[in-house]
């Protein structure tokens, strides 16, 4: 598909999409891995109203005027990894997975996070197709796991991207 932008969020409409993304990409993804009542709970206006409070350091993807993906970045949230970057979100609909607008997300996340040399991501463990895509991308395991209460405890991975070391990613 050669029909899609990626750009910085700016209007109604797309801060309206990426909300529509974020919850509709919950369901596809996390439906069997985490609890389904947090999930149910997981609504279209809770994610919208998020997507009106955090507007800042977010791409997203269109396919013509329609919001199909995005991502979130921007310096690591806490103290444990001074001088790193961080992708905080990265969603894509399922319906346009394979078609390498994750990679491109990704590359425009890194391009805004050039100062930094470390990018790290959280993922869900049992989240294959998101560990696959980000080994694919070059990202690697540090070893650091934290709970996550999602109705349930949940374990997310912190894997990171070291641009001295890691291979020119390749879409997949």
């Amino acid at each position: 598909m050669d029909n899609y932008i990626i750009k910085p969020m700016e209007s109604e409409d797309e801060i309206n999409g990426k909300g529509y993304v974020h919850y509709k990409s919950w369901h596809e993804t996390y439906t069997g891995l985490i609890d389904a009542n947090y999930l149910e709970r997981h609504t279209l206006e809770k994610c919208t109203a998020i997507a009106h409070k955090w507007q800042d350091n977010i791409l997203v993807a269109k396919d013509r005027e329609t919001v199909i993906g995005f991502v979130g970045y921007g310096p690591y949230r806490d103290e444990t990894l001074p001088a790193h970057g961080e992708v905080f979100a990265l969603y894509v609909l399922s319906e346009y997975h394979g078609q390498k607008i994750g990679y491109e997300l990704m590359n425009a996340a890194l391009n805004e996070l050039s100062d930094y040399n470390k990018v790290a991501v959280w993922v869900l463990k049992g989240n294959e197709r998101a560990i696959s895509f980000y080994k694919r991308y070059g990202f690697h395991f540090d070893g650091t796991e934290a709970e996550i209460m999602l109705g349930t405890p949940n374990t997310e991975l912190r894997m990171i991207y070291d641009r001295s070391s890691a291979p020119t990613p390749t879409p997949q």
